[in-house]
């Protein structure tokens, strides 16, 4: 292996690295989460509210929080939600569940999706950050 060789594996490395880290963060997360707030909670003491509780979103089934009332579209959509499925879905949840109740429209942008799945990853279902 050459010098050079090695120092563009080292380069690429942490481009990759780098790359991992802004693609989910948390905190910024935080801040999109904001858009959300206005219908959810999350966190530790959350209730339902016009949506239902995201703590433990991640491996959840959908329309499975007790106590709250779904939309049949919700609960007989037949989805868990994997951070793939709830990234395709928070762009626009009408089209991914037709008859959802849910009224957000979307959001539009990747890094917003990333980081608000970044910050409700952090939720178990108790609303323990982990």
């Amino acid at each position: 292996m050459t010098k050079l060789t090695v120092i563009f594996a080292a380069i690429a490395a942490v481009s990759v690295s780098a790359g991992s880290a802004l693609a989910q963060d948390a905190a910024a997360g935080e801040k999109v989460f904001l858009k959300c707030k206005a219908c959810h909670q999350v966190g530790e003491g959350a209730k339902n509210a016009v949506g239902p509780v995201l703590n433990g979103l991640i491996g959840r089934k959908s329309g499975s929080v007790e106590g709250y009332s779904y939309s049949e579209a919700n609960k007989s959509s037949g989805i868990t939600w994997d951070e793939a499925t709830f990234k395709d879905y928070i762009k626009n949840p009408k089209a991914k569940i037709p008859g959802t109740k849910m009224i957000f429209p979307g959001l539009t942008n990747q890094a917003d999706i990333d980081n608000v799945t970044a910050y409700l990853k952090q939720f178990d279902a108790t609303g323990k950050k982990s």
